[in-house]
């Protein structure tokens, strides 16, 4: 895997990929269109943060590089790759059970607060990871 020079970009397959954990300096992108929809991103080394359409949708401490995301009614798949472990912020569906899977390893279930957000760290294997967040029921 490598950096996303571009910050941000759109996949053959209709994921994205974004972010740049290698960066010294914050960067961002603003207003990025996929399929009506507008994101944001602001990553470097510290911290990497995605936006859709205004609202919160993954952010990783410290900063990383994410692969093939998508996110739909049932949760959100995703490669994720970084200089050190990472802890994920992900923005879902109010009081939900997820079930995760990181390497295609059930890691647990995790219900999302009021807010919708689980939290969880991911120990990268040879500096990325896999990332599987499913809805129970």
């Amino acid at each position: 895997m490598a950096v996303i020079e571009e910050l941000i970009r759109q996949e053959d397959n209709n994921t994205i990929s974004f972010g740049n954990h290698l960066m010294d300096e914050k960067k961002k992108v603003l207003d990025f269109e996929v399929n009506g929809d507008m994101y944001n991103v602001k990553t470097f080394s510290e911290i990497t943060r995605l936006e859709k359409n205004g609202k919160m949708l993954l952010e990783t401490v410290p900063g990383a590089t994410v692969h093939n995301f998508e996110m739909d009614e049932r949760g959100a798949r995703f490669a994720v790759e970084g200089a050190e472990d990472v802890q994920i912020t992900l923005e879902l569906e109010p009081e939900t059970e997820y079930k995760i899977l990181i390497d295609d390893v059930n890691v647990g279930k995790m219900k999302s607060n009021l807010a919708g957000k689980v939290n969880f760290s991911v120990e990268l294997q040879k500096n990325a990871s896999s990332v599987e967040i499913d809805k129970i029921g």
